[in-house]
C-alpha cells in the first residue's frame, strides 16, 4: 500500500504560515531568555540586599544583647 506524501498536501500559504509561526515562537523564546536573565540579575541584587539587611539586623541584635549583658553585670556589681 502506498502512503501519500504528507508534504504534497502543504500549499504555499500553509508553509508561509508555518514559517511565520516558527519565527514568532523563536522571537518569544529569545524574549523569554532575556527576561529570565534580567530578572535573574534583579533577583541576585535583591538577594544581596536581603543578606546585607540580615547581617545588619543580626549585628544590631548582637550589640544590644552585649549591651544588656554589660548593663546587667554593672547593675549586679552595684547592688552587691
Amino acid at each position: 500500500m502506498l502512503f501519500p506524501n504528507p508534504f504534497c498536501l502543504l500549499s504555499a500559504t500553509k508553509v508561509a504560515g508555518l514559517q511565520a509561526t516558527v519565527l514568532l515562537l523563536l522571537t518569544l523564546l529569545i524574549k523569554a531568555k532575556i527576561q529570565i536573565k534580567a530578572f535573574s540579575a534583579l533577583g541576585l541584587a535583591l538577594l544581596l540586599l536581603q543578606t546585607l539587611v540580615f547581617l545588619a539586623a543580626g549585628g544590631a541584635l548582637g550589640l544590644s544583647a552585649l549591651a544588656a549583658t554589660a548593663y546587667g553585670l554593672k547593675r549586679r556589681q552595684a547592688m552587691g
